[in-house]
């Protein structure tokens, strides 16, 4: 909201894992009137529970909701392209595994070829670089330390 004055109409596509992050993404985006699109691989969707809501949500709100298991799909008209840790805490015995299940979906700049023009991009941090590449993490469309600084104010 802060960066493009509004959030009505706004496709926001989350790139990764299926995870308590999108969970949250998942049951507030339609409320707020922004389309999601979710890729994910296989064996990572998000709960099913949370998609049959955000479904709910989507027909209510009247937004569009996409689940895909490609990422470049996920990508297309995405006003901001968000992700996070593919390895949470607690597991890090599943790294080799993970690491070989988000093969593609590293957030890249072929990623922003997809995307809107007005591109932005969101990270809940620490990222690391399998997840979305230097120049992307580093950019001017890069949010991440303003979404760093937002979440101080409201921890």
């Amino acid at each position: 909201q802060e960066h493009y004055g509004g959030l009505k109409g706004l496709t926001v596509t989350w790139i990764g894992d299926g995870n308590n992050v999108l969970n949250s993404i998942m049951m507030s985006a339609a409320k707020l009137g922004m389309h999601l699109r979710i890729a994910t691989p296989k064996g990572f969707e998000p709960d099913c529970r949370m998609t049959k809501k955000a479904e709910q949500y989507s027909k209510e709100y009247g937004t569009k909701l996409l689940l895909t298991r490609d990422p470049l799909e996920g990508a297309c008209g995405a006003n901001v392209l968000a992700t996070d840790t593919w390895i949470s805490m607690g597991q890090e015995e599943e790294k080799k595994e993970r690491l070989k299940a988000f093969q593609g979906y590293q957030i890249t700049m072929q990623t922003t070829k997809y995307a809107a023009s007005n591109w932005t991009f969101l990270h809940c941090l620490p990222r690391k670089p399998e997840e979305v590449d230097d120049e992307i993490f580093y950019s001017p469309q890069s949010l991440v330390f303003q979404e760093a600084e937002n979440r101080k104010w409201t921890i």
